[in-house]
């Protein structure tokens, strides 16, 4: 079965990137590691910003990794399996993840923080620019 683009009016020109956009966003459905998004004041250092928390407890620094790839952040976690134990109930598994969130134009990540078993990573709320071109119309006789 086919998806019908929900973004397919004529008035709508340009908008298939964010179209694609919705369709990755619909595919990252897994809910783990949980997280949270929230909205953070400004203040007289920074400006308006959002924090995206995760819970991701048991992973290292150096099993975590941030990044930026194509307007979308992707943080993962990487652990392996400890062969010299043994266990007689194992109900913590080492675990890998891959989460996404794809990132408004201008949109920038300034800093990743892993405290407690929650990893932070604060972004930086664009300030729109208003913009005014003037479109010059040409004149033939």
């Amino acid at each position: 079965m086919s998806r019908v683009p929900s973004l397919s009016s004529p008035f709508l020109i340009g908008f298939e990137q964010i179209e694609r956009a919705l369709d990755r966003v619909a595919k990252a459905a897994d809910g783990y590691p949980p997280y949270n998004i929230e909205r953070l004041s400004a203040d007289e250092n920074n400006p308006e910003r959002l924090r995206i928390t995760l819970a991701v407890a048991g992973f290292t620094l150096e099993q975590l990794e941030v990044t930026v790839e194509e307007k979308e952040l992707v943080i993962r976690g990487r652990q392996q399996d400890d062969k010299s134990r043994q266990y007689l109930h194992r109900g913590i598994a080492a675990r890998q993840f891959q989460r996404t969130f794809v990132l408004a134009d201008g949109m920038e990540v300034q800093k990743a923080d892993l405290r407690n078993g929650l990893l932070s990573i604060d972004l930086a709320r664009p300030e729109p620019a208003r913009v005014i071109k003037t479109i010059q119309i040409a004149e033939h006789e």
